[in-house]
């Protein structure tokens, strides 16, 4: 029988955990500051600068967390009585609290996934409205990638961002594991993960980069745009609570996370095939392959209502995940394949009993 562990738990809950390395956290103390409410912070303003030049816009904003990037995003976007579209389990409409509706009165109009996580472009054409006061105006289109731990293929990237121009509406990118799906993407052209997130991103209008998730930052996340699009962001995001002080402490991180952490999350890509690997073949489990840093598993049979006995027998043993709609395991750079490994083991002797 397992026993129950007295180590280190093995955090999968999400990459959202991560604990800023020692190096990080040296980068971030030598930070010079300022204010960037008064727009003189020296290390955010470095950011802004890199993270906009990197992906090929003109301009960028560090914000506190990626759903308030959105949230500047769609609201610079659009106007009270817009709407944009959207994917039924997009982060910035099922998981960000509805504040687009809330807070702007701009109307999301969601639209079913395919099984691969696409939009499919004639639903994506008629979902957009008439030019007729009965409806909303449709004005953005909102793509994630990675979707669920899923790549969006670059073709249909391109293909949806091209009908979305050619109808007239702005294109937004939730790029909040956008490097995840630039390492994904560079492994299947043989290029690097630097190119692919700048071709990634030269479809979109505006793009949302998170440095708290994979990268292992702290905190804070950076709206790319234009230099028109940034200043009315600028203004969203004063109202919206989200103007820091010396935010340079923060931007460190990033800095820090952009120059060591991007190429390394190939590494998170292959801990996370290695534990489907290690939980493929329990009756009773179903395993999605990866093709990122996320393992997605279905209960099925008898064993369908038992998830959170499951949560609970992993919890026991030293391994945390989540289990909101799917069992879900998030890689990062706190795990290694020890920490899988015991994960494997943990899973497995639940199906035991």
């Amino acid at each position: 029988m397992l026993e129950k562990s007295s180590e280190r738990p093995v955090d999968l809950r999400s990459d959202t955990v991560t604990q800023p390395t020692a190096a990080m956290r040296e980068a971030m103390m030598a930070a010079p500051l300022g204010d960037d409410v008064f727009g003189d912070d020296p290390t955010v303003n470095a950011l802004q600068e890199r993270i906009a030049g990197a992906l090929g816009f003109e301009a960028a904003l560090f914000v506190p967390t990626g759903t308030q990037s959105n949230l500047c995003a769609i609201l610079a976007h659009c106007q009270r009585g817009d709407e944009y579209l959207v994917g039924q389990m997009a982060h910035c409409y099922r998981w960000e609290a509805g504040g687009a509706a809330v807070l702007g009165s701009v109307q999301p109009q969601p639209i079913a996934h395919q099984s691969d996580g696409t939009l499919a472009l004639s639903d994506i054409e008629a979902a957009i409205k008439p030019d007729d006061a009965h409806f909303a105006r449709t004005r953005l289109l909102a793509l994630e990638n990675t979707l669920g731990g899923s790549l969006l293929p670059f073709d249909y990237v391109r293909a949806a961002t091209q009908l979305a121009a050619t109808r007239g509406l702005s294109r937004h990118l939730d790029g909040a594991r956008l490097f995840n799906a630039a390492v994904a993407q560079a492994a299947l052209t043989g290029g690097d993960a630097w190119t692919e997130a700048r071709r990634i991103a030269g479809c979109f209008d505006s793009v949302s980069v998170c440095f708290s998730k994979g990268l292992g930052a702290p905190v804070g996340s950076a709206l790319c745009g234009s230099r028109a699009l940034i200043a009315r962001a600028h203004r969203i995001r004063k109202m919206a609570g989200g103007g820091m002080r010396q935010a340079g402490l923060l931007a460190a991180a990033a800095l820090h996370a952009l120059d060591h952490h991007v190429e390394r999350l190939a590494d998170d890509h292959a801990l996370a095939r290695r534990l489907a690997d290690g939980l493929a073949g329990i009756d009773g489990l179903a395993v999605q392959s990866p093709q990122t840093n996320i393992v997605f598993a279905d209960l099925t049979g008898a064993a369908r209502d038992r998830s959170a006995a499951l949560l609970q027998h992993l919890a026991g043993h030293g391994v945390l995940a989540t289990g909101l709609y799917r069992l879900r395991f998030v890689t990062h750079l706190d795990v290694d394949a020890a920490g899988v490994d015991r994960a494997v083991a943990a899973t497995r002797s639940f199906f035991k009993h």
